[in-house]
């Protein structure tokens, strides 16, 4: 387990008070539940921001396809979806 630090943020009173009934609900800590929270959405943005960056240098190195080529793959694979039994 890597260790600890202390990050200290300001949000609104509302919100504080949320948190602090979620962590009663569930028997964590504010500090558990913040640190989950922050955890997650870190996670979540540089996987969206490591999604573009290799879009953008599939661009770069002219691995794209036209409008209308995506969509006439699209349509084919509704098309096989509505054929096929699920």
């Amino acid at each position: 387990m890597s260790a600890s630090t202390t990050l200290t943020i300001r949000i609104d009173s509302d919100l504080k008070d949320k948190l602090g009934q979620l962590a009663q609900d569930t028997r964590r800590s504010n500090s558990f539940l913040a640190a989950e929270a922050v955890s997650a959405y870190v996670e979540r943005e540089l996987a969206i921001i490591g999604g573009i960056q290799r879009g953008l240098a599939d661009v770069e190195a002219g691995r794209v396809a036209t409008h209308d080529d995506a969509m006439a793959e699209l349509y084919a694979a509704i098309d096989a979806a509505k054929g096929s039994k699920i």
